[in-house]
């Protein structure tokens, strides 16, 4: 899998995920730091990525575009100091490998991790 760090987040953290075999990004090595919502997921798309975000507004986009993709994981902590939320995504990544594959939301918080297949389309 290769996973796109959004601006929110340390680049740290694709040190780490790199370190566990994924190929990590982080944004400000490829687009513009001030690069909208639309452009970033546009990007990961276009190259396979799925987004680590801290934003809540990927999730939203997700929804009101009923897109197929990228897959975006939602993190919702308040501490996300790469030593914090490294081994928490390391364990979302994993566990949830063959979903992010095929196209999902997943928001993760300290307690617990909900996942929805994309599109997201109310039934």
């Amino acid at each position: 899998m290769k996973i796109l760090v959004d601006m929110n987040l340390s680049p740290a953290l694709c040190g780490l995920l790199s370190h566990r075999g994924w190929v990590a990004a982080h944004w400000s090595l490829i687009g513009a730091p001030r690069a909208s919502d639309a452009v970033i997921m546009e990007w990961a798309s276009a190259h396979g990525y799925i987004v680590v975000t801290h934003d809540l507004d990927l999730g939203t986009a997700l929804a009101v575009t009923h897109a197929r993709g990228p897959s975006v994981l939602q993190v919702r902590t308040h501490d996300v100091a790469p030593a914090r939320l490294g081994p928490l995504l390391c364990g979302v990544l994993q566990e949830f490998q063959d979903a992010l594959t095929k196209g999902a939301l997943i928001v993760v918080d300290e307690a617990r991790q909900r996942v929805r297949m994309l599109p997201l389309i109310r039934d």
